[in-house]
């Protein structure tokens, strides 16, 4: 790897714009990029294309015109094959979507399993490192339907990380939590966040994007309107950020 290919953004976004059949438009010239270990937590109203924005990053929702290039690769390329970019991206979703008929363990060792094609001795040794990780060394063995929003949620994101990549995207992943359960998922991603994992997160956990986030955006009608480290972020005077803040905080 060229010292000019370890400097350059993990992520570009140029331009993307995306429009739906039915004449939304959902995304309007949105340009970003993300360093390599860097944190970038992304807020706004809902509808103002953050999760849109988010999912294209993997490619799960296609761009009507730009481009985004994910460690030098260009996902609109014909020639790309989406689904090995996929593997280095990890993405966490409101919904846990774990299998119910699987453990925690068995959950976190599909993947690799299929995909990478790691044998079962394999995949278990680093499923297991993984829960325990993330906290749930005692849990390896449950099914879904007997651990809490907050454990399964955990599980969803050791089972993103089974497939070792080098970005995580969370698509507001404590949204579905009740309150008491939020702290123990966003203190999994504060870890992951310390051990220089390139993230970007959705979410209006604001205090989450005080403490971790290296710069904090914010979107509104399909726009990025601002992108600023925290101590900026937060003290900025832009009307329609100070809107949005007033209605969350």
């Amino acid at each position: 790897m060229t010292d000019k290919t370890l400097n350059a953004p993990i992520i570009q976004a140029r331009h993307v714009d995306k429009t739906y059949p039915n004449g939304c438009h959902a995304l309007k010239k949105v340009s970003l990029d993300v360093k390599r270990g860097e944190v970038v937590v992304i807020i706004g109203p809902s509808g103002s294309g953050k999760s849109t924005f988010l999912r294209t990053l993997n490619q799960l929702e296609t761009i009507s015109t730009g481009a985004i290039d994910i460690d030098g690769i260009e996902l609109t390329d014909s020639s790309t094959n989406i689904n090995k970019v996929r593997e280095e991206v990890g993405m966490v979703f409101q919904s846990f979507n774990l299998f119910p008929h699987k453990t925690a363990l068995g959950n976190v060792m599909l993947s690799p399993m299929k995909v990478k094609k790691e044998t079962r001795a394999e995949a278990e040794v680093h499923a297991r490192e993984l829960l325990t990780r993330v906290g749930l060394a005692e849990r390896m063995q449950n099914y879904p339907s007997r651990l809490s929003g907050g454990q399964q949620q955990r599980v969803a994101i050791a089972r993103a990380l089974a497939m070792k990549p080098k970005i995580m995207l969370f698509d507001e992943p404590t949204s579905a939590l009740d309150p008491e359960m939020v702290g123990e998922v966003l203190d999994v991603m504060k870890g992951l966040a310390q051990e220089g994992m390139t993230m970007v997160v959705v979410t209006h956990e604001m205090g989450f994007a005080k403490e971790v986030a290296d710069r904090v955006v914010f979107m509104e009608e399909g726009e990025l309107i601002l992108e600023e480290s925290p101590d900026t972020f937060f003290e900025s005077n832009h009307p329609r950020l100070n809107r949005f803040l007033g209605q969350v905080l």
